[in-house]
């Protein structure tokens, strides 16, 4: 019987919670991998992905709480979540810094996310063995 190669992955996240599959078939993989041995180097939000990051989700008592499951599995497992920053910055989800640089009132950034520039997931595409991408479909 063959070896198993554990593999290092970083997933990319574009599609919504509550309007898309992509984070909760993501949350699924990133689970399942963790169990096998696997390890996820980040997780990178992008487009609407970045909603998965805002402090201000608020779905009903009967519904998953998908930013808060997913901020949950970032910290029990010690793996980065980065927001792309163009696109939390257009969808409203901003950190204290860029919340005090363009003067909004609030900041809504979920910990343990961050937000980076593009170059957070070009080094995941460069020190992952595979990178692998949910979309919202379409």
């Amino acid at each position: 019987m063959a070896a198993i190669q554990l593999q290092n992955y970083t997933l990319v996240i574009t599609g919504a919670p509550y309007s898309s599959q992509a984070p909760q078939t993501a949350l699924s993989f990133a689970r399942a991998a963790i169990t096998a041995g696997h390890t996820l180097d980040r997780v990178f939000l992008y487009g609407d992905g970045v909603h998965l990051a805002s402090a201000l989700s608020a779905p009903p008592s009967d519904e998953t709480h998908w930013p808060d499951e997913w901020a949950g599995f970032l910290k029990d497992n010690a793996i980065p979540g980065v927001a792309c920053i163009a696109s939390a910055l257009r969808r409203g989800v901003v950190n204290e810094p860029e919340q005090k640089r363009y003067e909004l009132p609030a900041s809504n950034l979920l910990d343990p996310f961050v937000i980076a520039g593009l170059g957070e997931w070009v080094e995941g595409t460069m020190t992952s063995s595979r990178v692998i991408y949910f979309h919202a479909g379409g």
